[in-house]
């Protein structure tokens, strides 16, 4: 994977950003003159109904395409390729299944200057981090599916990046295994103190990790509407603030409200 220098600042800013598909030159664009910008330090989540281009908007920012109109810039530069400035956490948590706990977090690292002893040291911090120690010689087969998105968080945290990339990271999961990961994610991004920005269909987990949710509307991609959240934390989903804001942002989808309730 390529690499140019990390970058200073971990601002991001997106301007007028379009994305069409390679033969799809008659259809409407997938995603259509997206701006928006994320401070550094900013937990963002972007939601919206299935094909509204949440997650192909993710992976231009992590720079694993470059084919698009508009600029997107992290940190001051532009992002046309990969940097280790920018990880990325996907549903699957594609760890490669020969590699224990350990190796598979490990091999993130394996573009890295850093020496021997600071990789391990690194590997044994992030692992700490997730709450896996003692599971370092368990191979994938050998974890439940929350404890495997561990991995892969710790995985995407251990370059040390200024900006963590997140698509459904636990849409595959039970809710009981979701609601703690949840939890877990808010205590790392708390302790990191790095941008976040999650892909996420469910409106109810936004509004909980997020300080801003960004609504995306279909058919052209576009945002709809960019909700500061501005509740206090700890966060109580039962509270009639949490549960209006909620309600607020489902009534935006283009979809019946108890489809994107699930989705």
């Amino acid at each position: 994977m390529a690499t140019v220098p990390v970058s200073r600042t971990s601002e991001l800013n997106l301007h007028h950003v379009s994305k069409r598909f390679s033969g799809d030159d008659h259809a409407l664009p997938v995603l259509d003159r997206i701006d928006l910008s994320v401070k550094s330090g900013e937990f963002v989540a972007i939601v919206g109904a299935s094909g509204c281009g949440k997650s192909t908007l993710l992976r231009l920012i992590a720079g694993l395409d470059d084919q698009f109109d508009g600029d997107i810039e992290f940190g001051g530069e532009r992002v046309r390729t990969t940097d280790l400035a920018r990880g990325i956490v996907f549903q699957d948590h594609r760890l490669f299944p020969w590699l224990n706990v350990e190796q598979n977090i490990a091999v993130a690292l394996k573009n890295s200057r850093r020496s021997k002893e600071e990789k391990r040291r690194a590997v044994a911090e992030h692992i700490t981090l997730v709450g896996l120690k003692g599971y370092e010689g368990h191979h994938p087969h050998q974890l439940s599916g929350g404890m495997a998105q561990r991995v892969a968080i710790a995985r995407g945290l251990v370059n040390r990046p200024k900006l963590l990339l997140l698509d459904e990271p636990f849409g595959a999961l039970d809710a009981l295994t979701r609601s703690r990961l949840q939890s877990e994610l808010r205590r790392i991004w708390e302790h990191e103190q790095i941008t976040m920005i999650m892909v996420t269909h469910d409106v109810d987990e936004a509004v909980f990790l997020a300080d801003r949710v960004v609504v995306m509307q279909a058919r052209p991609g576009r945002i709809g509407k960019v909700v500061k959240v501005g509740l206090q934390r700890p966060r109580s989903r039962s509270d009639a603030a949490f549960v209006r804001l909620r309600d607020e942002i489902l009534a935006d989808f283009s979809v019946p409200h108890d489809e994107a309730a699930v989705a």
